[in-house]
């Protein structure tokens, strides 16, 4: 993958991370308060508690930190995976954020 091709997939992803707090907001309790600063996007749940998602460009990854650890995405072509085998990027969101929110939640590439 090319560093536009990288770029284009990787704010497809932070763009899905936003517009789903927004549902997540709209449709439930819980409070989720997503700030953008750049190519960065931090998650903050009521109890104080975080999830950060930045870009790595020189790597073409896709980082989250969470209260679990860190984890790194590379985008296979169909979807981000994470480079140790742990899975897919969305479904490793949906449950760090459902953990820290106390609550079941789902993020996705659609919104």
């Amino acid at each position: 993958m090319n560093d536009t091709e990288y770029l284009n997939r990787a704010e497809a992803l932070l763009q899905a991370v936003e517009r789903s707090c927004d549902r997540i907001n709209d449709e439930s309790e819980v409070d989720i308060d997503n700030q953008r600063v750049g190519s960065m996007v931090t998650l903050v749940f009521r109890d104080g508690s975080q999830i950060v998602i930045n870009l790595q460009k020189p790597l073409h990854e896709v980082w989250m930190a969470a209260r679990s650890g860190g984890t790194h995405y590379r985008f296979d072509g169909q979807q981000w995976l994470d480079t140790k085998g742990a899975g897919e990027f969305f479904e490793r969101l949906s449950q760090e954020a459902s953990a820290q929110a106390r609550a079941g939640l789902r993020f996705s590439l659609a919104g």
